[in-house]
């Protein structure tokens, strides 16, 4: 890193000596994965970004970029982590069109925020993403981690409700792709190219999305049962009939266990297919009662439609679930019909290793979350999880998926791959990163196949 003194003079120029943290104390908040920044950065314009990105290209230090954090336990341990640049300035909705349903705004913004300001537009809007912790996450770390939620079912994910990004190269040269009017334009999409690529390719400023009117009418249904098979069989059905749910959501034991010490959750089996439904009143409500009909059909042990209070707190203690104790956290995906196939897997595998794992599936979309718990006490140590983890990699890849590994402790981190099996695009991957950023500054180390 070239003297600090004279880079930390030059950032002044840029931002302002308010906008800079070159305190080693003050730093140790941003520490990841055992590493810490030598200088934390906070642009409040897409210029700043532009002049800041472009002086470290020139110097090839390496730029770390950061909403609220919670994105930061994914990925790699980072090779470098000179700059780290955070988006708290860049936080204004930039333009707000909820008569054409879009709206604009900087990558530092809280989803939460931009709900609440929609749902006071008008007759009241939202933009359709249900990421895990939507009160803390930024725009920026949601479109850059493609995070999604129980509801992508219904709504799909940031790949599907974005229309224009501005972002900065790692150059320096700010690139505008798409915007409010979606338009058949031959050429790559920028958009599609950025949104997943995990910071690697270009510093988010600001996306461009689909909006939605709110629903007349939200509905959560709980249906217990004892057997798999059974929670299984009553998903398969739904699935493949008429009904529209906004989400279906299958939870294990120590899964319901866990939720139940967070809020008041009534079950009678060993596993509950949560259902959420979304639309006007009468399509909600008879939705409602045949899906009653069908989990009584399917053996269930209890059928309840929670009222909005337990509603709500229920698919946010779900949604968050992962944010109330020490969890290595695991995202796989796989061919949808497989699901009890792999559920059952895996709580085999980890019975077998004497690990003690949550599950939660988002049943219609073919993810399955898993958190083993590593806090005191545990009898499994690195290895073992590390053991574990390359199983529920493999069952993954039976099932022409993979595995993610959301959050761990770095001492495990160096023992896996984080990015689950090496697939044959990593090679696409690279050449792009080579392309756009060939001295490699942006997220060294913490995306596929280490770039």
């Amino acid at each position: 890193m070239p003297r600090t003194e004279n880079l930390v003079s030059k950032l002044k120029e840029i931002l302002g000596e308010a906008n800079i943290v070159n305190d080693p104390e003050k730093l140790k908040a941003y520490a990841l994965d055992g590493k810490q920044p030598k200088i934390a950065v906070s642009p409040g314009t897409i210029d700043e970004i532009s002049k800041v990105i472009a002086l470290a290209n020139e110097k090839n230090l390496a730029v770390i970029p950061r909403g609220n954090g919670t994105k930061m336990e994914m990925g790699g341990i980072p090779r470098k982590m000179d700059l780290l640049l955070l988006t708290s300035r860049l936080n204004r909705i930039t333009d707000k069109d909820c008569e054409n349903l879009t709206l604009s705004a900087e990558s530092g913004i809280a989803l939460s925020e931009v709900q609440k300001n929609l749902a006071q537009e008008g007759r009241g809007y939202f933009l359709p993403l249900d990421p895990p912790f939507s009160s803390k996450a930024t725009l920026g770390g949601i479109v850059a981690a493609n995070a999604s939620g129980p509801k992508r079912l219904l709504y799909g994910t940031s790949r599907d409700l974005i229309t224009g990004i501005k972002a900065v190269f790692p150059n320096g040269d700010i690139v505008v792709s798409g915007g409010k009017t979606v338009k058949n334009v031959s050429g790559y999409d920028m958009c599609k190219l950025l949104i997943g690529s995990f910071g690697t390719l270009g510093i988010l400023y600001e996306m461009t999305f689909k909006l939605l009117p709110l629903p007349e009418k939200n509905a959560t249904l709980s249906v217990s049962f004892g057997k798999l098979e059974e929670a299984d069989g009553f998903v398969r059905e739904i699935i493949s009939s008429q009904l529209v749910p906004a989400s279906i959501e299958m939870v294990n034991s120590p899964a319901l266990e866990f939720l139940k010490h967070r809020i008041p959750l009534a079950t009678d089996g060993n596993y509950l297919v949560a259902i959420g439904l979304e639309g006007v009143v009468e399509g909600v409500d008879r939705q409602l009662a045949e899906m009653e009909s069908i989990g009584k059909k399917h053996g269930a042990a209890k059928v309840e439609a929670l009222n909005p209070k337990e509603g709500g707190a229920f698919w946010i203690a779900l949604r968050d679930f992962s944010d109330a104790a020490e969890f290595i956290s695991l995202k796989s995906n796989f061919t949808i019909s497989k699901r009890g196939e792999m559920i059952g897997s895996y709580e085999k595998m980890a019975k077998e290793s004497g690990a003690e794992c949550a599950l939660i599936c988002h049943s219609g979309s073919g993810i399955l979350h898993s958190y083993l718990f590593a806090g005191m006490g545990r009898k499994v140590k690195a290895e073992g999880f590390a053991e574990l983890i390359q199983k529920f990699t493999a069952e993954a890849v039976k099932y022409e998926g993979n595995l993610v590994v959301e959050s761990a402790p770095p001492a495990l981190k160096k023992k896996i791959d984080v990015w689950g099996e090496v697939r044959s695009d990593a090679g696409i991957v690279r050449r792009i990163k080579e392309e756009i950023d060939p001295k490699g500054i942006l997220n060294p180390g913490r995306f596929v196949g280490g770039i």
